[in-house]
Protein backbone atom coordinates (compact mmCIF):
# COMPACT_ATOMS: atom_id res chain seq x y z
CA UNK A 1 0.00 0.00 0.00
CA UNK A 2 2.74 2.45 0.86
CA UNK A 3 4.50 1.58 -2.63
CA UNK A 4 1.25 2.32 -4.60
CA UNK A 5 0.83 5.64 -2.57
CA UNK A 6 4.43 6.97 -3.83
CA UNK A 7 3.65 5.83 -7.29
CA UNK A 8 0.37 7.71 -7.26
CA UNK A 9 1.98 10.92 -5.79
CA UNK A 10 4.84 10.58 -8.18
CA UNK A 11 2.59 10.44 -11.01
CA UNK A 12 0.49 13.82 -9.92
CA UNK A 13 3.68 15.21 -9.96
CA UNK A 14 5.00 14.93 -13.36
CA UNK A 15 3.49 17.24 -16.19
CA UNK A 16 0.28 16.62 -17.99
CA UNK A 17 1.58 14.51 -21.41
CA UNK A 18 0.39 16.43 -24.31
CA UNK A 19 -2.88 15.05 -26.07
CA UNK A 20 -3.24 13.94 -29.88
CA UNK A 21 -5.22 16.35 -31.83
CA UNK A 22 -8.96 15.61 -31.47
CA UNK A 23 -12.04 16.62 -33.28
CA UNK A 24 -12.69 20.52 -33.36
CA UNK A 25 -9.04 21.30 -33.14
CA UNK A 26 -7.70 24.21 -35.39
CA UNK A 27 -3.69 25.05 -35.12
CA UNK A 28 -1.82 27.27 -37.24
CA UNK A 29 2.03 26.44 -37.88
CA UNK A 30 4.68 29.01 -39.14
CA UNK A 31 8.14 28.01 -40.15
CA UNK A 32 10.79 28.09 -42.81
CA UNK A 33 9.22 26.64 -46.14
CA UNK A 34 11.62 25.97 -49.27
CA UNK A 35 10.96 24.72 -52.57
CA UNK A 36 13.17 22.75 -54.54
CA UNK A 37 12.23 22.09 -58.20
CA UNK A 38 12.57 18.96 -59.53
CA UNK A 39 10.77 19.15 -63.32
CA UNK A 40 12.02 20.29 -66.94
CA UNK A 41 10.78 21.82 -70.13
CA UNK A 42 10.67 21.65 -73.58
CA UNK A 43 14.01 22.51 -75.39
CA UNK A 44 13.88 26.54 -75.74
CA UNK A 45 15.61 27.79 -78.98
CA UNK A 46 18.02 24.99 -79.30
CA UNK A 47 19.45 26.01 -75.59
CA UNK A 48 18.10 23.66 -73.57
CA UNK A 49 15.73 23.37 -70.73
CA UNK A 50 14.51 25.96 -68.41
CA UNK A 51 15.94 25.56 -64.98
CA UNK A 52 14.51 27.11 -61.72
CA UNK A 53 16.47 28.20 -58.91
CA UNK A 54 15.44 26.92 -55.23
CA UNK A 55 13.89 29.22 -52.85
CA UNK A 56 13.32 29.69 -49.10
CA UNK A 57 10.15 31.79 -47.32
CA UNK A 58 8.19 31.88 -44.59
CA UNK A 59 5.40 29.21 -44.81
CA UNK A 60 2.35 29.15 -43.00
CA UNK A 61 -0.09 26.47 -42.67
CA UNK A 62 -3.76 26.37 -41.20
CA UNK A 63 -5.28 22.96 -39.52
CA UNK A 64 -9.00 22.43 -38.62
CA UNK A 65 -9.90 18.81 -37.09
CA UNK A 66 -12.87 17.42 -39.10
CA UNK A 67 -12.90 14.23 -36.67
CA UNK A 68 -10.33 13.15 -34.51
CA UNK A 69 -8.27 11.23 -37.39
CA UNK A 70 -9.07 13.77 -40.24
CA UNK A 71 -7.77 17.08 -40.74
CA UNK A 72 -8.54 19.70 -43.51
CA UNK A 73 -5.52 21.73 -43.64
CA UNK A 74 -4.28 24.96 -46.16
CA UNK A 75 -0.68 26.15 -46.98
CA UNK A 76 0.33 29.48 -47.83
CA UNK A 77 3.53 31.45 -47.63
CA UNK A 78 4.70 34.64 -48.52
CA UNK A 79 5.63 35.32 -52.09
CA UNK A 80 8.85 32.96 -53.72
CA UNK A 81 11.22 34.47 -56.32
CA UNK A 82 13.26 32.19 -58.40
CA UNK A 83 15.82 32.72 -61.02
CA UNK A 84 15.17 30.83 -64.19
CA UNK A 85 18.01 30.36 -66.20
CA UNK A 86 19.59 28.36 -69.28
CA UNK A 87 22.69 26.13 -69.32
CA UNK A 88 24.47 27.90 -72.29
CA UNK A 89 23.27 31.75 -70.67
CA UNK A 90 22.95 31.57 -66.88
CA UNK A 91 20.32 33.31 -65.35
CA UNK A 92 18.27 34.97 -68.01
CA UNK A 93 14.95 36.21 -65.89
CA UNK A 94 13.45 36.30 -62.22
CA UNK A 95 9.75 35.41 -61.77
CA UNK A 96 7.56 35.11 -58.22
CA UNK A 97 5.17 32.98 -57.15
CA UNK A 98 2.93 32.11 -54.80
CA UNK A 99 1.71 28.14 -54.33
CA UNK A 100 -1.43 27.70 -51.83
CA UNK A 101 -2.40 24.58 -51.67
CA UNK A 102 -5.45 22.89 -49.77
CA UNK A 103 -5.55 19.73 -48.48
CA UNK A 104 -7.24 16.39 -46.54
CA UNK A 105 -5.71 14.80 -44.37
CA UNK A 106 -5.45 11.61 -42.03
CA UNK A 107 -3.53 11.69 -38.78
CA UNK A 108 -2.49 8.30 -37.10
CA UNK A 109 -3.85 7.85 -33.70
CA UNK A 110 -2.35 6.11 -30.25
CA UNK A 111 1.40 7.33 -31.14
CA UNK A 112 1.49 9.53 -28.01
CA UNK A 113 3.45 12.97 -28.60
CA UNK A 114 3.82 11.70 -31.92
CA UNK A 115 1.36 12.80 -34.33
CA UNK A 116 2.55 11.46 -38.34
CA UNK A 117 -0.14 12.53 -40.91
CA UNK A 118 -0.52 12.02 -44.67
CA UNK A 119 -2.66 14.44 -47.53
CA UNK A 120 -3.67 14.98 -50.83
CA UNK A 121 -5.36 17.79 -52.70
CA UNK A 122 -4.92 20.34 -54.90
CA UNK A 123 -2.43 23.48 -55.76
CA UNK A 124 -3.10 26.68 -57.42
CA UNK A 125 -0.06 28.29 -58.34
CA UNK A 126 -0.26 32.15 -59.00
CA UNK A 127 2.93 33.38 -61.48
CA UNK A 128 3.59 37.39 -61.31
CA UNK A 129 6.38 39.83 -61.81
CA UNK A 130 8.13 38.07 -64.56
CA UNK A 131 10.64 39.78 -66.14
CA UNK A 132 13.65 39.42 -68.30
CA UNK A 133 17.26 40.50 -66.39
CA UNK A 134 20.07 42.35 -68.11
CA UNK A 135 21.55 38.76 -69.76
CA UNK A 136 17.54 37.88 -70.95
CA UNK A 137 17.14 41.17 -72.70
CA UNK A 138 20.54 41.45 -74.51
CA UNK A 139 19.57 37.98 -75.98
CA UNK A 140 16.58 40.03 -77.34
CA UNK A 141 14.02 38.24 -75.02
CA UNK A 142 11.22 40.08 -73.85
CA UNK A 143 7.65 40.06 -72.83
CA UNK A 144 7.92 36.78 -70.34
CA UNK A 145 4.99 35.36 -69.09
CA UNK A 146 3.80 32.13 -67.04
CA UNK A 147 0.51 30.83 -67.02
CA UNK A 148 -1.42 30.10 -63.78
CA UNK A 149 -1.39 26.44 -62.67
CA UNK A 150 -3.80 23.78 -61.15
CA UNK A 151 -2.57 20.55 -60.26
CA UNK A 152 -2.40 17.55 -57.45
CA UNK A 153 -0.75 18.16 -54.15
CA UNK A 154 0.61 15.58 -51.75
CA UNK A 155 2.01 16.17 -48.36
CA UNK A 156 3.40 13.73 -45.20
CA UNK A 157 4.44 15.43 -42.08
CA UNK A 158 4.93 14.98 -38.24
CA UNK A 159 3.72 17.04 -35.40
CA UNK A 160 5.70 16.27 -32.08
CA UNK A 161 3.31 17.75 -29.21
CA UNK A 162 5.77 19.77 -26.83
CA UNK A 163 2.44 20.72 -24.20
CA UNK A 164 -0.99 20.28 -25.15
CA UNK A 165 -1.04 23.42 -26.98
CA UNK A 166 2.48 24.25 -28.54
CA UNK A 167 4.21 21.26 -31.49
CA UNK A 168 7.36 21.52 -33.75
CA UNK A 169 6.17 20.40 -36.90
CA UNK A 170 8.09 18.59 -40.00
CA UNK A 171 6.79 18.00 -43.49
CA UNK A 172 7.16 17.38 -47.04
CA UNK A 173 4.96 18.45 -49.59
CA UNK A 174 4.70 17.60 -53.58
CA UNK A 175 3.19 19.88 -55.93
CA UNK A 176 2.20 19.26 -59.42
CA UNK A 177 2.72 23.01 -61.23
CA UNK A 178 3.19 22.63 -64.53
CA UNK A 179 3.19 26.29 -66.55
CA UNK A 180 3.41 27.28 -70.18
CA UNK A 181 5.53 30.29 -70.52
CA UNK A 182 5.62 32.43 -73.47
CA UNK A 183 7.86 35.30 -74.56
CA UNK A 184 9.45 37.56 -77.68
CA UNK A 185 12.89 37.21 -79.52
CA UNK A 186 13.47 40.60 -81.02
CA UNK A 187 9.84 41.22 -81.10
CA UNK A 188 8.10 38.06 -82.49
CA UNK A 189 6.12 35.96 -80.52
CA UNK A 190 6.95 32.45 -79.76
CA UNK A 191 5.39 29.05 -79.46
CA UNK A 192 4.93 28.49 -75.44
CA UNK A 193 7.57 26.29 -73.57
CA UNK A 194 5.81 23.83 -71.46
CA UNK A 195 7.53 23.81 -68.11
CA UNK A 196 7.11 21.35 -65.48
CA UNK A 197 8.25 22.93 -62.07
CA UNK A 198 7.10 20.41 -59.43
CA UNK A 199 8.85 21.52 -56.33
CA UNK A 200 9.45 19.21 -53.64
CA UNK A 201 8.97 21.77 -50.71
CA UNK A 202 10.34 21.34 -47.24
CA UNK A 203 8.29 23.07 -44.16
CA UNK A 204 10.01 22.76 -40.36
CA UNK A 205 8.33 25.02 -38.28
CA UNK A 206 6.49 25.41 -34.89
CA UNK A 207 2.84 25.41 -34.13
CA UNK A 208 -0.01 26.45 -31.96
CA UNK A 209 -3.49 24.62 -30.95
CA UNK A 210 -6.43 26.99 -30.11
Amino acid sequence: MKLKATVLAACMLLPAVASAHQAGDFFIRAGSATVRPTGGSDDVLGLGEFNVSNETQLGLTFTYMATDNIGIELLGATPFRHRVGLPSLGDIATLKQLPPSLVVQWYFSGLGKFNPYIGAGVNYTYFYQERFNDTGRGAGLSDLHAKNSLGFAGVAGLDYQLTDNWMLNASVWYMNINTDVSFRVNGVKQNSINTNINPVVFFFGAGYKF
